[in-house]
């Protein structure tokens, strides 16, 4: 019981940290942070992670080992009964809820490849914390209705051995995919790919030398192209098609909220850049 009081008090301490999250993400572009805040939300992502290990799985942890080596006697279960169910009723209340904006973000996607794929770490952390958290209720009334079946306490230290592990689980694979995205990670393939093809089909545009985007945040994309113009354009004619191109792509893509542009020909931009990616 101790162990989910303590979960339950980590989780509404980092639906706080996510809201914060969310609020600085939104501030606009300043001299400092000429690209804006959009990644701040990772990072509030990554200090949930940490919270849920080392508070939520740290004192779970310790107090499985604690009933242990010195096991006491449940007392008054019906009272942790109703307080289990009363609880387990709330989460899956707003486990339902983050259920319904995940599947509406994830479409057609397995469970993992949209964790993967996703950009807003805010939805699959509410429904792995919330998932987490029904999984610990139950957990926690199985140890309870264990040891006051079999009169033996030590099933109360298991439970709580086994809510560490869970947060432990959920805390590593929130970190795992919040370090992506801290790190930076591209738009998704079908972007990438259908930019290319709006770049490929502009008149004037010889080739696509290299297309590099990152998620700043996740509705803000930044794009850095390097083209190869015909040589037959005059450079009003090149400034006007890049122009041109910004407008389309950010018409097209109102996730993508930079453009850089550079004018290189293959050849020139293959020199500069050794090994770097070629799209075609």
């Amino acid at each position: 019981m101790l162990s989910e009081a303590v979960h339950s008090v980590v989780d509404t301490g980092n639906q706080g940290l996510l809201l914060y999250g969310l609020k600085r993400s939104q501030k606009p572009a300043d001299d400092q942070h000429p690209f804006g805040y959009g990644m701040e939300l990772y990072f509030w992502t990554f200090v949930v992670a940490i919270l849920i290990f080392g508070l939520g799985a740290g004192i779970a942890f310790y107090e499985g080992f604690s009933r242990l080596y010195n096991p006491k006697p449940v007392t008054n279960p019906i009272v942790n009964y109703i307080v289990l169910s009363v609880a387990f009723c709330f989460e899956m209340g707003a486990w339902w809820i983050a259920v319904k904006e995940f599947a509406t973000e994830k479409g057609t996607k397995g469970l993992l490849e949209a964790v993967r794929s996703s950009k807003n770490p805010t939805i699959f952390t509410v429904l792995f914390e919330d998932t987490a958290a029904m999984i610990g209720l139950l957990v926690a009334f199985l140890g309870i209705l264990l040891c006051d079946i079999y009169h033996n306490p030590i099933f109360d230290g298991i439970a709580s051995l086994l809510i560490g592990v869970i947060l432990s689980l959920t805390a590593g694979l929130l970190a795992y995919e919040s370090k992506g995205l801290l790190i930076g990670e591209s738009a998704a393939g079908t972007i990438v790919n259908e930019i290319g093809r709006v770049i490929n089909a502009q008149e004037g545009v010889l080739s696509v030398n290299e297309l590099l985007t990152m998620h700043m945040g996740p509705q803000d994309v930044l794009l850095n192209l390097s083209i190869d113009f015909t040589g037959d354009l005059t450079s009003d004619e090149v400034e006007a098609i890049i122009s041109e191109l910004e407008c389309e792509i950010k018409e097209r893509f109102p996730e993508v909220k930079r453009v850089f542009i550079e004018a290189q020909s293959r050849a020139g931009h293959n020199f500069d850049k050794g090994s770097s990616k070629i799209v075609t």
